[in-house]
Formats: C-alpha cells, sequence, structure tokens
C-alpha cells in the first residue's frame, strides 16, 4: 500500500513559546505569508503561514509546555530536528535573519554542485536549514 497524497505539499506544525516572536521571524523576516488563524478550546491558537503549497502551522498554546526539544541542533535528540526551505535568494535571506538578532548556526557554504547551505535558528531554537543555488 502507498499513501496517495492529495495535495503536493507537506504542512509542518511547531509548538512555540512566543507567537509574537516567532510570527516576526517566520511572517516578517523570511515573509511566509500568514492565512488565517484557527482557535482551539482547550489547546491553543494555530496560525497558518502559507509556504508555496505548504503551510507552515505556529501554534500558541492556551498553557505553556513544561518540557521542550533539546537543544544541540539537528543531531541534538532523536525525532524531527529542523525544517528546510528552497530559496532563490540565500544570501539576501541569511542576512536578513542576521539583521534580525537570529542566531547563523551554519553560515552559507556549498552543500553540493549548484547547492549551497546555511541553518539558522528561529527564537525558540529550531534549526531551519535555508538551501539555495
Amino acid at each position: 500500500m502507498t499513501a496517495k497524497l492529495a495535495k503536493p505539499a507537506l504542512d509542518l506544525g511547531v509548538v512555540t513559546s512566543d507567537i509574537a516572536r516567532s510570527l516576526a521571524f517566520y511572517a516578517g523576516t523570511l515573509g511566509f505569508a500568514k492565512e488565517n488563524e484557527v482557535v482551539f478550546p482547550g489547546v491553543g491558537v494555530l496560525h497558518r503561514l502559507r509556504v508555496g503549497e505548504s503551510f507552515f502551522k505556529l501554534l500558541a498554546p492556551e498553557k505553556p509546555p513544561t518540557a521542550r526539544a533539546p537543544a544541540g541542533g539537528i543531531t541534538g535528540g532523536i525525532g524531527f530536528r529542523y525544517v528546510t526551505f528552497q530559496l532563490t535568494n540565500l544570501d539576501e535571506t541569511v542576512e536578513a535573519c542576521r539583521a534580525s538578532g537570529a542566531k547563523i548556526a551554519v553560515e552559507p557554504r556549498p552543500l553540493r554542485p549548484g547547492v549551497r547551505m546555511a541553518m539558522v535558528e528561529d527564537p525558540d531554537g529550531n534549526t531551519v536549514e535555508l538551501l539555495g543555488p
């Protein structure tokens, strides 16, 4: 059996500690368009940002979680550790992240022929990989 996708995209949900800072980074600095908010009583407010055909969903929980994902970048723990965005303006985006105060974990560098990469951290310390030509 093979999963049959209803859309050619992957949506990702991220629990935030400070929704204003996360929206400033993802919608402000990276420029992802905020589509809407969905209130889930007893859970929190989900902010849906459009990224191509995907949604990057930021959850502002009603009650702050007691646990955090382990630090240490992509090898700091088991499970989903980073998200990748493929860009056409890698250097410009890294400079915008730097100007916003985001930590640049890996400066832009060659990854493979024709592809460069960088890694930045969002306000909660999540690793964001940026790829570009």
